[in-house]
């Protein structure tokens, strides 16, 4: 249900930096107030996401769980084997 996404974005590695709630899509996430084009770690609290590399949902995507890592993910390493790099600029719900 995406109702019940909920997603922490955090500006650098391991939990550090400016951070910010999720619990909708971001087609850009500039637009909603993020300075940078780059998510340093995530944390899932619940639900699932994909992340995009590019605006609209283009680009590497990247599958996020609350599951997965206890739903921690401090490095863009643990993102997936392909993950190559920590830019981010969308971000949706999976139902």
């Amino acid at each position: 249900n995406h109702r019940d996404c909920k997603m922490t974005i955090f500006e650098k590695e391991n939990f550090l930096g400016r951070k910010g709630e999720l619990s909708d899509d971001y087609p850009s996430l500039q637009a909603m107030g993020w300075c940078n084009n780059e998510v340093g770690s995530f944390r899932v609290q619940s639900g699932a996401w994909v992340c995009y590399q590019y605006p609209g949902y283009r680009g590497f995507q990247y599958i996020l769980e609350c599951d997965r890592h206890s739903g921690e993910y401090k490095h863009w390493r643990e993102w997936g084997s392909h993950a190559q790099t920590f830019q981010i600029q969308s971000i949706r719900r999976i139902q």
